[in-house]
């Protein structure tokens, strides 16, 4: 029974690389020695902790399953690799919970407007992604200091990092003009953290973690002045020229060069 479930599991874990869709992860998207996600992604919740996880309770493999039918009956089942999408959170070490989870099914629905957004949109305008973190159960993202009413609690949220080799400034330039372009109608919510980690949720239109090199604050401001580095100060803004207004009973000076 074991050696069956094991089986069941390897090819399992097989259907979950494969997918199906046109912006499906595959094998070699990767550029060689380019890891983004290694910041964030620890022992366990990497691909051989995955497999170490599915094998160690055989119904994980069943859950898992229907999880990734449901995707691919939805049309997003190629968006990004399904194992990927079942990360917790980067700190579930420390707070003593399990590296992957299958969210709730009644969440389902909140993923895949998520993931239809970031197939139609993010993965044209940065290339492929990782996913880094999806649905945490409550007491997970208190402890890994979540908001309050964070949408990773509903699954509607996706943490990830671009495979393709860019600048956080460049990365956040491509995803405010898709924010500003598209966010509003489709009820995007997005932030940005620290290097190339950054969220997207189908919530609310929001975004934060955005700011102009030049002290602007929002995605309108990060087009028009370029993206501020994560963890430098704004360039000071230049102070307009100040106006003296002239007095009604003072004449201009006759010897006073012209402007």
């Amino acid at each position: 029974m074991r050696q069956v479930a094991a089986l069941s599991s390897a090819a399992l874990f097989c259907v979950l690389f494969a997918g199906s869709g046109s912006a499906q992860w595959l094998p070699g998207t990767r550029t060689p020695g380019y890891d983004p996600a290694a910041d964030y992604v620890t022992p366990g919740q990497d691909e051989p902790g995955y497999r170490r996880w599915v094998a160690a309770d055989p119904i994980r493999a069943t859950y898992v399953k229907s999880f990734n039918d449901y995707l691919v009956a939805n049309g997003v089942g190629g968006v990004a690799p399904t194992w990927q999408l079942l990360r917790t959170a980067s700190d579930w070490q420390r707070c003593g919970a399990q590296p992957y989870d299958i969210p709730p099914p009644d969440t389902w629905p909140n993923l895949v407007v998520a993931l239809r957004y970031i197939g139609a949109y993010v993965v044209p305008a940065v290339g492929p992604v990782e996913p880094v973190s999806n649905y945490r159960n409550p007491a997970l993202n208190a402890c890994a200091k979540g908001a309050p009413t964070s949408t990773h609690m509903t699954g509607g949220a996706v943490d990830m990092v671009p495979l393709t080799p860019i600048s956080r400034e460049e990365l956040m330039v491509r995803l405010c003009r898709l924010h500003v372009a598209s966010g509003g109608w489709n009820s995007i919510g997005l932030g940005f953290y620290k290097g190339l980690r950054f969220h997207i949720d189908a919530r609310k239109a929001r975004e934060w973690g955005t700011a102009g090199a030049h002290g602007g604050w929002g995605c309108p401001a990060v087009l028009a002045e370029g993206a501020l580095p994560f963890g430098t100060t704004p360039l000071p803004q230049m102070p307009p020229t100040p106006v003296v207004p002239l007095r009604l009973d003072e004449k201009p000076d006759p010897l006073a060069p012209t402007p």
